[in-house]
């Protein structure tokens, strides 16, 4: 492994590490005002939607398959909390829709 590679992962190492870190060194103990920890509390599903939301609209068959799958994963999501289920009914449901389209 060359010099330049083996300071690349490092630096990688560090920039992602001090994001990870600091809130744990700077709030160490501290409470957070109910207001904030009510907005980090939908930060993981904000980012879960900005990563899924562009594959809904990218579908390579049909932009329909997206929309139907989305739309039976919200629905399923709203009957059950179970991820397991929502994932594996909206793959069945797409499933059952692909011979007829």
């Amino acid at each position: 492994m060359s010099s330049s590679i083996f300071w690349i992962i490092i630096g990688m190492a560090v920039v992602t590490y001090i994001p990870r870190m600091l809130p744990f060194v700077v709030l160490n103990g501290k409470r957070l005002p109910p207001r904030i920890e009510g907005a980090l509390r939908n930060v993981p599903f904000a980012a879960l939607g900005a990563l899924i939301f562009p594959g809904i609209l990218f579908v390579q068959d049909s932009l329909f398959f997206g929309i139907v799958g989305a739309a039976s994963a919200i629905i399923l999501s709203y009957v059950n909390e179970n991820m397991v289920f929502i994932v594996l009914g909206s793959i069945c449901i797409l499933s059952l829709l692909l011979p007829i389209f």
